[in-house]
């Protein structure tokens, strides 16, 4: 997969385009959520994009510590449905924590995850911390991946 790192402003017309589209096709459309995800929060973000054969199959979005959470965050960690199975995933995941080790430091890395993805995030150090909560109507859990 090439990995492509980019801040808001850096995105093209049509890379911003298949970012929206794969987000609204899987958090919308595949989960049947509606929500609010156009919400004035990419512009703060970075941007790491996974491309298969010039397609955007899996993406995620970056926050430093104060611009989402308290700390440095990853979120809206998606893969395109025909992509999956193929640890995707886990290859946007770790481009995403190493980006943010790069741009801000060994930081503790806090995200709102899909409590079904739990495990997924405990194989790359995350940890459940507190209860679980609705977001959007979907169960979801905070969790910290700390400095070691």
């Amino acid at each position: 997969m090439e990995i492509q790192v980019k801040t808001f402003k850096e995105l093209s017309i049509d890379q911003l385009y298949e970012m929206l589209r794969l987000r609204s096709e899987v958090f919308v459309v595949e989960q049947d959520c509606v929500y609010q995800d156009i919400d004035n929060k990419d512009q703060k973000a970075i941007h790491v994009l996974g491309y298969e054969n010039g397609t955007l199959a899996a993406y995620t979005r970056i926050f430093n510590a104060g611009d989402y959470f308290e700390r440095p965050s990853i979120g809206r960690v998606i893969v395109k449905m025909e992509y999956r199975k193929q640890n995707l995933g886990h290859e946007i995941l770790r481009a995403s924590i190493q980006t943010v080790e790069t741009l801000y430091g060994h930081q503790t890395i806090e995200i709102s995850a899909q409590t079904y993805l739990e495990k997924f995030y405990n194989v790359h150090g995350f940890l459940a911390v507190g209860e679980t909560y609705l977001e959007d109507g979907i169960p979801h859990v905070r969790m910290i991946r700390s400095v070691n």
